[in-house]
């Protein structure tokens, strides 16, 4: 007899809820074992953002999308909202935040709450490394009513709230570490937690929108599929977007009519030039008919044994939950998120040297170790600063000169890259962000000292950070540097590249002071080398393709195409194949087992391969 084992992976936190049936929380304390009595107001959904940046990078570490007081340095416009008091008297006030700098230096991050126009007498982001709530004392209402809520930064270096909290409650009990009775008591403070999840039918569903998502869903498009793409951030390019500011390197292959709508021109790497290629680029997408969900954030996924049923999805606003189906689906996350919810195997860090012969000298040790770690290519955030006809200053930063260590710059580059054995690149993504802030204020503050300095002043610096590496989802092949260096030919052969193989290290470990800089190593190919379509399907989850860095390849194996043009190429080898899935009734193996030589003229390739 045939079992149907059906389950809903929903993700919270990071947690991972499997059932045999869609609650919407499985684990996890009871909701009415906290204060549910008193109103909340999450940052996320504040009426007014002010100066405030809204972050979504780190909703499944810590539980929410939250307001940063991005300000480089000089106070952002007050971010506000109201919300409705059912009763007068007193009300305590919490909010869920935390010093992200902590150390003997007053805190970068503070900023006051605002009651109608006043000030609380505490300073929130001053304790307390972890998320948490911050008790904020209490306020007096004579009557019922509509009240102003106001976040008031007091340093522009990056205060941050998830949510405010009244109650009258006298000893509140309020969810924190617990992410997943976090989420469930904000859902049912707000009442979305009574709503009905919608559902939408697509031919095929891509998270994550970077290059290669953009890619994938331009090609599929094009066939006639209806698309669904996803993406947690307001815009899409991923890396390429404006708000990261990477040019696109790489060759397009075959895919130069796709990707000359989504890629950059090749600007200085942080320059507003971005800006343009933003326009450009979401145009591109709109005007396709390509089903866009920005500011969504996937939170989990429904299986049906070796398939995945339905992603579900978070509108990063409100909150409400919506699920998306279809037969073929795309992980274009880069953190490889689909795949590891799915269950599928990923891979972290370096392979030994001894695994796929990947390492060789001179620096044998940085590019493959003898025994494998869970080293990898790190995270950038780029800025830049501009000399003005004025006098600028610059705040005192004690709490970042630690990290900067002596060093002096006015810009940074891709070199600005922070990765450490002690952190992980998904795990402890807001810490890595942060500890770059620290270097780039620190550095600006040493160059300053100089009087040929005086006029300049911070332009621009990023908040989201750039990812080279993280996780790898396995597919039925694992591509490694030899690969590359050995310029192999494969039958199923969907995409190509010229560049070096080019990884990069830490300097710290090789004696430099400072721990956020990092050098590329190169090996050339000495031409063409190619990817086969077997590294672009996972091997666990059968209607799964990947495209771009979580590709199946070798810590080494990703160092050549992991650029952004490559990437593109997988994500159009992957729109095609989808286009394939449907046409024929089949899953991404089957294509390629079958289909591959369609596959590939749907691509460009004319000549045989194998």
């Amino acid at each position: 007899m045939h079992i149907n084992r059906r389950s809903f992976i929903r993700i919270v936190g990071g947690t991972a809820l499997t059932t045999t049936l869609a609650p919407r929380y499985a684990l996890g304390t009871p909701v009415d074992t906290f204060d549910t009595s008193g109103v909340l107001a999450e940052a996320c959904s504040f009426a007014d953002e002010g100066g405030w940046k809204l972050d979504t990078q780190h909703y499944q570490q810590m539980g929410g999308s939250y307001l940063l007081a991005h300000g480089m340095g000089i106070p952002v416009d007050n971010a506000s909202t109201k919300v409705n008091l059912p009763k007068a008297g007193t009300w305590k006030v919490f909010c869920r935040t935390r010093d992200w700098c902590p150390g003997d230096w007053q805190a970068p991050g503070r900023f006051r709450i605002r009651v109608n126009g006043k000030s609380l007498k505490v300073e929130f982001g001053t304790h307390g490394e972890s998320w948490h709530w911050h008790d904020g004392g209490a306020i007096e209402m004579a009557e019922a009513g509509e009240v102003i809520l106001e976040l008031e930064d007091l340093t522009g270096f990056d205060g941050r709230c998830d949510a405010v909290y009244l109650t009258q409650a006298d000893a509140p009990s309020l969810p924190n570490e617990d992410l997943v009775a976090l989420t469930a008591w904000k859902d049912t403070l707000t009442g979305r937690g009574q709503l009905e999840i919608q559902e939408e039918n697509f031919d095929l569903v891509i998270v994550g929108g970077g290059i290669a998502g953009c890619a994938a869903a331009l090609a599929a498009r094009s066939q006639g599929l209806e698309v669904a793409i996803i993406q947690d951030r307001p815009v899409f390019g991923g890396n390429a977007s404006h708000e990261i500011r990477v040019h696109t390197e790489g060759i397009h292959g075959k895919g130069a009519d796709i990707l000359e709508k989504i890629d950059t021109v090749h600007y200085p790497n942080g320059d507003a030039e971005a800006e343009k290629d933003q326009i450009k680029r979401d145009t591109s997408i709109a005007v396709s008919g390509v089903h866009r969900f920005a500011h969504h954030i996937a939170i989990g996924l429904e299986k049906d044994e070796d398939k995945i049923a339905s992603v579900e999805a978070r509108e990063v606003r409100t909150g409400i939950i919506r699920r998306f189906r279809a037969p073929t689906f795309i992980d274009a996350t880069g953190d490889g998120w689909l795949g590891f919810w799915g269950g599928a195997e990923c891979r972290y860090g370096r392979e030994s040297r001894h695994d796929f012969d990947e390492g060789w000298e001179p620096h044998g040790d940085l590019w493959s170790p003898d025994q494998a770690d869970n080293r990898v290519m790190g995270s950038s955030v780029l800025w830049n600063a501009e000399r003005t006809d004025k006098r600028h200053d610059f705040p005192d930063v004690a709490w970042a000169l630690p990290v900067a260590n002596g060093h002096q710059a006015t810009k940074g580059e891709w070199y600005w890259e922070y990765s450490s054995s002690k952190l992980h690149q998904v795990h402890d993504a807001e810490k890595i962000r942060d500890h770059v802030l620290r270097a780039i204020y620190g550095s600006f503050s040493n160059a300053k000292k100089h009087p040929k300095n005086a006029t300049v002043k911070l332009k621009w610096v990023a908040h989201i950070a750039g990812k080279r590496e993280s996780r790898r989802i396995m597919g039925d092949y694992l591509y490694t540097m030899k690969d590359m260096t050995e310029r192999r030919i494969f039958p199923d052969t969907i995409a190509e590249e010229t560049r070096s193989v080019d990884s990069h290290y830490q300097l710290k470990r090789t004696g430099s002071k400072q721990d956020f800089l990092s050098k590329a190593l190169f090996r050339k190919t000495g031409g063409t080398y190619y990817l086969p379509f077997r590294s672009l399907y996972s091997r666990d989850i059968t209607n799964m393709m990947m495209a771009g860095r979580c590709f199946s390849c070798s810590h080494i194996g990703l160092a050549g195409p992991r650029v952004m043009n490559t990437c593109g190429q997988m994500g159009i080898s992957t729109g095609y194949a989808a286009a394939l899935c449907r046409k024929y009734g089949l899953v991404p193996r089957e294509v390629g087992s079958q289909h591959i030589k369609e596959l590939q003229g749907l691509i460009g390739y004319t000549q045989p391969f194998g």
